[in-house]
């Protein structure tokens, strides 16, 4: 059975939210920071090492994704309008992309260090995959995806 989302924080803001230009140096102010939580291979994160908790998605349980392929993964989310309407401060919570392997990767920042976000692939069985991909096709046709 698919698990019911029911964040309130985990909402997509509307196309229209952010201007073009809020969107673009969003985007240049957000940074990946890595996270050894969800990770059992440090690759090229810079990670002196890593500790996967049982309870977080790994990212590289599929595959290694890349720092650079990740920082892209990031800016694209952001540039499309795929990001939560939910804040903190000038971020957004939550901002959501589909990967070049087409998974569906979520990326969060936390109120301690507000800007810098970790990413791990949604789970198979959170049906909110399914609507970050028909809006992803909606406001990132040009992705191919």
């Amino acid at each position: 059975m698919k698990r019911a989302g029911n964040n309130p924080k985990r909402r997509i803001a509307p196309a229209a939210y952010l201007t073009e230009a809020r969107r673009t140096e969003l985007a240049a102010r957000a940074h990946y920071a890595p996270s050894g939580h969800h990770k059992r291979y440090p690759a090229d994160y810079r990670l002196d090492r890593t500790s996967p908790r049982p309870t977080k998605s790994l990212c590289d349980l599929k595959r290694i994704v890349l720092f650079e392929e990740s920082k892209s993964m990031l800016r694209k989310a952001i540039l499309c309008g795929m990001f939560s309407d939910y804040f903190l401060g000038e971020y957004p919570k939550y901002v959501w992309c589909i990967g070049e392997d087409g998974e569906v990767y979520e990326a969060k920042t936390e109120a301690t260090s507000p800007g810098g976000y970790h990413g791990y692939p949604l789970e198979e069985d959170d049906d909110f995959r399914d609507l970050i991909k028909r809006i992803w096709k909606e406001r990132c046709p040009q992705t191919g995806q």
